[in-house]
């Protein structure tokens, strides 16, 4: 017998039964073996004074009173008797199971599996024992025509088949005996019917271990892969001139802008190919440490483009680069342009007489030549797929890339997603910075919101209002603005000038509609979309976001973040009524702090990776049992030690490594 038969060469199973497997993605014998439970029932017996509230365990007593049946409404009723465990009596209910009656004898000791209300000292059951169960039970994601009992059954057929026995082991010995890892195949035996908590614990730690390194030496060989490709420039750029550059700045870098900043001009004067993720708070001074990057390389004799989402930020980058460096040449292209204009810069950049470009994704059409592209810098990193950074790397000599980002990315996630990239982290906001006010209101409190807007309006400030989200319907998200633009035009009346920003206008409407908010044309601008990210009104001071309770913390502090741009105090008002406990909680952190990457942390553990990035799209992977949060310690430790392996010459052909060549490249074949 071999693992990667399908299940019909076990006793007992047949196609049909086979074929509801196939819905757990169960095909063959080693994928029944790997179907892991999701969580273990613990049927040891507990003190009753012992338990937490609401906490799940086996209570064993002394039948104390008589069972009895009530009945109440259709097909509901109510089994009550009460059990003695030394001197405590409690009651214990069992909801719609009657039958349970025939078990139950005065005076008899019986075990039940329930959940204890401390208040009432009561336990809700789920299951009479016959005796006590002495051990872990395990339980597994099941759907609809695989019920647990038969999932059990066949997986216990599996081991009594020795199937374990032919798992081959994929962890070097060298591993195994470092981190006192069990063999793979004693640890498979234990994630299903472990002998003891002990014994369970340290078959996950193993399961763990196994998935993140595997994970992380895809990673590792791909980052290896990127650098040796065709090796990148070494750009060597002018320290002197660099130093003057920075005097001059009317402001001093933060610790933390100047450690990413030597870590680009690192990578851009060593001859590897840079691949680097910039990462920053909302207002941390991004901007500056890439133009001080575009500024090396120009020192060098090498040309850089800046690439961002659109015209709009095009614009507003291109305009802060010409302050900072009104000596140079920089070029501006965007879609929008006039035949006549793109042709006259398209040949600016061509000559190499343009020595900064800046643009959309204009930059990497075709048609767009460069004299001597030495650096390129993305801003807003998750909305280029890897196709577009791919064309962008071939517009010149493998010029290093430098992505940008102003989502705070959890180190445990930069790592995971952005695996194959080196992450620079900007932590700091510049000195002199006046932090954002944050304030949570109810619904009720609105009238007195809305008073105290109106006087920032009056003393010349504009405000932002976003009206709520709702999930998957752009057609509703725009008649909430609808409703929410009617509503504030009729309480504002000729007091404030109101403009709506919405998903479904064409991209030069919205365009216009942003740019005359920069220009003060309007007062309060009320948005259903997430406003342009990087967009700076510094005059905006007011970020009013109704039905807070349905966004994100990440997306909260993105909003927020498109105030306090200036000098002026800025303010951030969530209304909300939040229903559930995680709602109330989101609110209550927003108030306390403004580090982006608290926030970040926070939003995982409450909501999860995948909800973060949206998982498909950010290829960050699901584990079958490694959570990116709780496992973190190991994470870290899997990247360091591939890292490690990858970095030695001829790794593959290592006899401590040979298995985990092996293996990735059946992974490849399966992938």
């Amino acid at each position: 017998m071999n693992l990667h038969q399908p299940l019909t060469v076990l006793p007992g199973v047949g196609p049909k039964s086979a074929e509801k497997y196939l819905k757990l993605g169960i095909a063959s014998l080693l994928d029944l073996l790997l179907y892991f439970p999701f969580r273990y029932e613990d049927f040891q017996t507990k003190n009753v004074l012992e338990l937490e509230d609401g906490e799940k365990a086996v209570i064993a007593g002394e039948v104390a009173t008589p069972a009895n049946v009530q009945y109440y409404g259709f097909k509901r009723n109510r089994l009550r008797f009460s059990i003695k465990q030394g001197e405590v009596v409690l009651a214990v209910n069992f909801f719609n199971q009657p039958y349970l009656v025939d078990k139950i004898e005065l005076g008899q000791t019986i075990a039940v599996f329930g959940k204890w209300d401390k208040k009432k000292a009561s336990l809700t059951g789920m299951k009479v024992l016959a005796q006590v169960e002495d051990d872990l039970q395990p339980v597994y994601r099941v759907v609809q025509g695989v019920s647990q009992a038969s999932l059990v059954k066949v997986i216990k057929i599996a081991f009594d088949e020795g199937l374990d026995l032919l798992l081959e082991e994929n962890l070097p010995t060298v591993l195994l005996q470092r981190y006192q890892l069990m063999e793979r195949s004693q640890a498979v035996r234990a994630m299903h019917f472990p002998k003891d908590l002990a014994e369970y614990k340290q078959a996950v730690r193993r399961v763990k271990f196994e998935e993140l390194l595997y994970f992380q030496m895809q990673l590792q060989v791909l980052k290896s892969q990127t650098k040796d490709e065709g090796n990148g420039l070494s750009m060597l750029w002018d320290e002197q001139s660099l130093k003057e550059k920075k005097a001059s700045l009317p402001f001093s870098l933060t610790e933390a802008q100047e450690k990413s900043l030597a870590e680009i001009l690192g990578d851009m004067r060593s001859s590897s190919h840079m691949n680097r993720l910039l990462q920053g708070d909302v207002g941390s001074g991004k901007t500056v440490v890439a133009a001080l990057s575009m500024y090396a390389a120009h020192t060098a004799g090498f040309q850089s483009a800046l690439m961002v989402p659109t015209e709009i930020l095009a614009e507003q980058h291109a305009e802060s680069l010409k302050e900072l460096f009104p000596e140079l040449n920089l070029v501006l292209l965007t879609g929008s342009m006039r035949v006549a204009e793109k042709r006259e810069r398209l040949a600016a950049i061509a000559s190499g007489e343009a020595e900064f470009i800046v643009g959309t994704h204009a930059l990497i059409q075709e048609g767009v030549d460069y004299a001597k592209l030495g650096l390129i810098i993305i801003d807003e990193q998750h909305r280029f797929g890897v196709g577009q950074r791919r064309i962008l790397r071939e517009k010149g000599q493998n010029p290093d890339v430098l992505m940008m980002t102003a989502t705070p990315i959890p180190r445990t996630l930069a790592i995971t997603a952005f695996g194959d990239m080196d992450v620079s982290v900007i932590d700091q906001l510049p000195a002199g910075r006046k932090p954002i006010v944050t304030r949570w209101v109810k619904h009720e409190q609105l009238p007195v919101v809305l008073d105290w807007l109106l006087k920032e309006l009056q003393k010349g400030s504009q405000a932002y209002v976003i009206s709520p989200l709702i999930e998957e319907s752009e057609a509703l998200d725009l008649k909430n603005a609808l409703a929410l633009e009617e509503e504030l035009k009729a309480y504002f009346s000729d007091r404030a000038r109101i403009a709506l920003l919405h998903g479904k206008m064409k991209s030069e409407d919205k365009e216009r509609i942003m740019q005359d908010f920069k220009e003060k044309k309007t007062d309060l601008l009320v948005s259903t979309t997430v406003i342009e990210v990087g967009v700076n009104v510094p005059n905006a001071t007011v970020m009013m976001i109704m039905d807070a309770d349905r966004f994100g913390l990440s997306q909260l502090h993105q909003l927020r973040g498109r105030v306090g741009r200036g000098d002026k105090q800025s303010y951030a008002i969530l209304v909300a009524n939040p229903k559930t406990e995680s709602g109330q909680k989101r609110m209550k952190i927003m108030t306390e702090t403004t580090n982006g990457f608290v926030l970040a942390e926070e939003d995982l553990k409450m909501r999860g990776s995948g909800e973060i990035f949206g998982t498909r799209q950010s290829g960050i992977p699901e584990f079958q049992v490694a959570n990116l949060v709780e496992d973190y310690p190991i994470l870290e430790e899997a990247r360091r030690v591939s890292a490690q392996i990858v970095s030695e010459p001829n790794w593959q052909e290592q006899a401590d490594w040979q298995i985990l060549a092996l293996n990735l490249e059946k992974k490849e074949h399966l992938d």
